[in-house]
């Protein structure tokens, strides 16, 4: 199996982009762009001076879309309309540099509770649309396991696979550090194998901490080396600083050795 190490940090998206050559020199491969903040990519001076530092870089690149106040499960007609327009907007600018793109599901707003069979059908659509959106730009848009956030769509294997199934340019990120905040660390390890991106950081299961791998309570004796034996593709340690982000990196090499 072929991996490509990558780091990423949401912590990181309002600092200046000269941070990311950090990460080259922590020993990464890649740089998975959090579309946020400073480097949203609906922005033609962002776009240009997130081109220019990938330049300065030997690194390769993958984006997570933006997720703020985004919600593709809304029964509100226009929140719908914009939350699928943002994710496309990126998805067209981040195919300049990538194939991958992480984008966040929907969740039951207050009304999506009393319509749960129509909140479905939202998500299910503006799949299809991002599908669409992405295939013509040569990019595979992942959509990525949720926490342990009940209104959250898409918490457990089999509603993540089976949301995204048959949709022309949708894949699936699977993010471990998510699945321990749901208990289901286990049950997501039989999916690996048809994961389109992956996503670790360790936490304790409460909160999604973001944390160096190792450092909360996540069996990576377990997991480390079915992600090694079973996924090919870019793998992104999330992490709060490069400091933490190397600790990740020796752990995870030792998986890899």
């Amino acid at each position: 199996m072929t991996i490509i190490l990558s780091f990423s940090s949401s912590s990181k998206v309002w600092d200046d982009i000269s941070w990311i050559h950090g990460i080259e020199d922590a020993g990464y491969q890649g740089w998975e762009i959090v579309a946020d903040g400073n480097y949203r990519l609906d922005s033609p001076e962002r776009v240009r001076i997130i081109d220019e530092a990938i330049a300065s870089t030997n690194l390769s690149i993958t984006v997570h879309a933006p997720y703020s106040d985004l919600n593709l499960a809304t029964l509100n007609y226009p929140i719908w309309r914009e939350s699928i327009r943002q994710i496309c907007t990126c998805i067209v600018q981040a195919s300049r540099w990538t194939d991958r793109v992480t984008f966040h599901p929907g969740y039951l707003s207050p009304v999506g509770k009393m319509m749960p069979e129509r909140t479905w059908q939202q998500q299910k659509d503006a799949l299809r649309e991002i599908g669409m959106v992405a295939e013509d730009h040569g990019v595979l848009a992942c959509l990525e396991n949720m926490i342990s956030i009940k209104e959250f769509l898409c918490r457990d294997p089999g509603e993540l696979f089976g949301m995204t199934g048959g949709i022309a340019g949708i894949g699936v990120t699977i993010d471990i550090g998510h699945a321990n905040t749901t208990g289901l660390v286990k049950e997501f390890l039989p999916f690996i194998p048809k994961a389109s991106h992956m996503h670790v950081h360790d936490n304790f299961g409460d909160h999604d901490d973001h944390l160096a791998i190792g450092k909360g309570n996540i069996d990576w004796a377990l997991v480390g080396p079915a992600i090694a034996r079973e996924y090919s593709g870019t793998l992104v340690v999330e992490g709060r600083s490069i400091d933490e982000g190397s600790e990740s990196l020796r752990v995870v090499r030792e998986w890899l050795a």
